[in-house]
């Protein structure tokens, strides 16, 4: 992760939160949002509290299968090409 290379602390407190939500999820997968615009329900969105990535997830497979790790700005129909 690049983040690593400039920030350690910042990258270990990303890689917590990641597998946090990643745990959270996987007790109760439809605590994501649903954003029809980029992607079909069955995907879910899970924004990282203070940080500027979502988890993209799907939330019918069992357990929840993370997709993408990906930051908000970017253009999300794009990268996420479903």
């Amino acid at each position: 992760m690049w983040i690593a290379e400039d920030n350690l602390a910042a990258a270990e407190a990303l890689l917590a939160a990641a597998m946090g939500a990643a745990r959270r999820l996987q007790a109760r997968p439809k605590l994501g949002r649903a954003r029809l615009e980029p992607a079909p329900e069955r995907y879910r969105f899970w924004s990282l509290r203070g940080s500027p990535y979502l988890l993209v997830y799907d939330a019918e497979a069992s357990p929840p299968i993370i997709l993408r790790f990906v930051r908000q700005s970017r253009d999300l129909p794009a990268v996420l090409d479903f």
